[in-house]
């Protein structure tokens, strides 16, 4: 049990960092795939096409990201998608991320994120949900906002929940998504990384 609070916990942490950002200085999200690890140095293919290096911090979480359904979002799940407005000035959903019920309120709100260019954030309590010609509508309340927003999640969009994880997942080939700290000469160090599970790619 208190195994699961600490994993828990760090889900709460990485995920609501993007909310703290703007009291402090911005996280480096790395996004890529793992070369190599070894003494808590991790190895990373950056989705740019960079090659990092990140130091883990003692004591560091290891998070597995696993596929989920368009079905297990229902009315009241809390979640997180990352969305972008369409030609129509509507949000479409890039990928939806369904939060276990005991991390409930992590990072709520709506706000900037760099999945791509103009991309947001919104991480809130699904009002209800409608079908939508090619998936689903949504209309997501969050903290702050006067009236949920609306976001249509397209039947490709990618849809994802958290599984227990652990350092045997940083092996090359799996794919990460991280929120690093970067030091003054330019070192990245994250205390937690996010890591897919049989192959998947963390898509936020």
């Amino acid at each position: 049990m208190m195994i699961r609070r600490a994993m828990l916990a760090s889900m709460v942490a990485l995920i609501a960092g993007a909310a703290v950002a703007q009291q402090s200085p911005p996280p480096t999200r790395v996004r890529g795939e793992i070369t190599g690890y070894s003494d808590r140095a991790l190895n990373v293919a950056t989705r740019e096409g960079d090659k990092v290096t990140i130091k883990l911090a003692e004591g560091f979480s290891v998070i597995g990201v696993t596929k989920a359904d368009i079905t297990d979002i229902k009315s009241n799940s809390f979640v997180g998608i990352a969305a972008i407005k369409g030609t129509d000035g509507n949000w479409v959903a890039l990928e939806v991320l369904v939060f276990p019920e005991s991390a409930r309120g992590a990072g709520e709100g709506h706000y900037p994120w760099d999945l791509q260019p103009q991309s947001t954030m919104t991480n809130g309590t699904v009002a209800t949900v409608a079908e939508a010609a090619h998936g689903r509508t949504l209309k997501v309340a969050y903290k702050g906002a006067a009236q949920p927003i609306e976001i249509t999640v397209p039947t490709a969009a990618p849809i994802v929940t958290f599984a227990t994880g652990s350092p045997d997942l940083l092996k090359p080939g799996n794919h990460l998504f991280a929120s690093a700290t970067k030091g003054a000469g330019g070192d990245l160090t994250a205390a937690r990384v996010l890591v897919g599970v049989d192959g998947l790619v963390p898509p936020m």
